[in-house]
């Protein structure tokens, strides 16, 4: 993959950054200032994905100041903001926006952090919310208070530019689906349905005419077919009077309720390919081996679905507070090209060593 690149000290950080999207090296590219200086000279709808994890409001103090370090959370927000906003403007139309953020305490009160964020780019800049992940921090540090219940979760936000259009590929996060069998001459689902149950709720049905039993036969015979074939891998059928429709029973809101009505059947398809990530992600914190290294490192594991999912295969990460790399470091693995910017040249020699260590 080639030398890891040198970090970037300079004004002119276009003109770097414009020299390695137009070379063929997948090595990070390390840019050193402050975000919101650096990204004014990126070129306008020029990355694909941005992901980052910005330092906590009133946590730590952090090399060379910058963000985190405002004396009250309002400013916070709004230096954030106007950082995002700037990232927007470099963002390609079709791309993608994962904000991890944490949330913290002031005079005993949770001052709701992530969401005040999150309503200032949703409100204000036009961002479209498109997913709250839950990250579930499995085995996180130990908390000692006594008089509240423990922080084991922070939030991931995915932000895009626009409501329809952008680039999402669902097929590359889904987890490998279980197959259908055939026991005994009979098609079994992943799951264990074989129709068997389903026939016979269709032949003693008293909700359904003898055209809809006729169609029901014929529909749940082609899908067990299909399952045959492993065009499908699981499903469930819903029948009138002998179900609920999935998700609600009021014709306004649910189109399945309506195909209930008018129908009498209808019949839920597991995806071949299977099943994509729920918003829960059960991911332990850190990275121990760079414990040292870095005040806050987020795991390597939280970067890979937000970049296979949302940046193409030759496409384009940044991380506007890159830290100690980890965004880098698994865009590189994946095969994208990446760029981070950080204020601390500590950090950024560091992540440079971590990327080079791996090459």
């Amino acid at each position: 993959m080639g030398s890891v690149r040198e970090v970037i000290i300079t004004t002119s950080y276009r003109c770097a950054f414009e020299n390695y999207i137009r070379g063929k090296s997948l090595s990070p590219l390390f840019l050193q200032g402050n975000a919101l200086t650096v990204l004014k000279e990126l070129p306008e709808d020029s990355i694909d994905c941005a992901m980052t994890s910005p330092p906590y409001w009133g946590h730590r103090e952090y090399e060379n100041g910058g963000i985190g370090l405002e004396h009250d959370y309002r400013d916070f927000v709004t230096d954030l903001a106007a950082i995002f906003l700037e990232l927007k403007r470099a963002i390609k139309p079709e791309g993608s926006f994962w904000l991890n953020i944490g949330d913290t305490y002031e005079n005993k009160g949770l001052v709701g952090i992530p969401w005040r964020v999150a309503f200032e780019l949703i409100d204000c800049q036009g961002w479209v919310l498109r997913n709250s992940v839950i990250w579930n921090k499995v085995k996180s540090g130990m908390d000692n208070s006594k008089d509240r219940l423990g922080n084991v979760y922070e939030h991931v936000f995915h932000f895009v530019k626009r409501a329809k259009g952008y680039y999402y590929n669902a097929d590359a996060i889904r987890s490998r689906p279980r197959e259908a069998k055939i026991i005994n001459g009979s098609v079994i689902s992943a799951t264990g349905v074989s129709g068997i149950r389903y026939k016979r709720q269709i032949e003693l049905s008293t909700a359904l005419s003898p055209e809809e039993k006729a169609d029901a036969f014929k529909e749940l015979n082609d899908l067990l077919a299909e399952m045959a074939t492993g065009k499908v891998s699981d499903f469930r059928m819903i029948i009138r009077s002998q179900q609920r429709a999935t998700h609600s029973d009021s014709e306004i809101v649910s189109g399945r309720a309506r195909e209930l009505r008018n129908k009498g059947f209808y019949f839920l398809r597991y995806h071949p390919n299977g099943s994509k990530p729920a918003d829960v992600w059960d991911i332990i914190p850190e990275d121990t081996q760079n414990r040292e290294a870095h005040f806050a490192p987020y795991p390597a594991d939280l970067c890979r679905l937000p970049i296979l999912a949302t940046c193409p295969e030759g496409g384009l990460v940044l991380d506007p507070f890159c830290g100690t790399g980890t965004t880098l470091l698994v865009a590189r693995n994946l095969g994208r090209k990446s760029v981070g910017i950080d204020i601390s040249p500590q950090y950024l020699r560091r992540a440079e060593e971590r990327c080079a260590s791996l090459l």
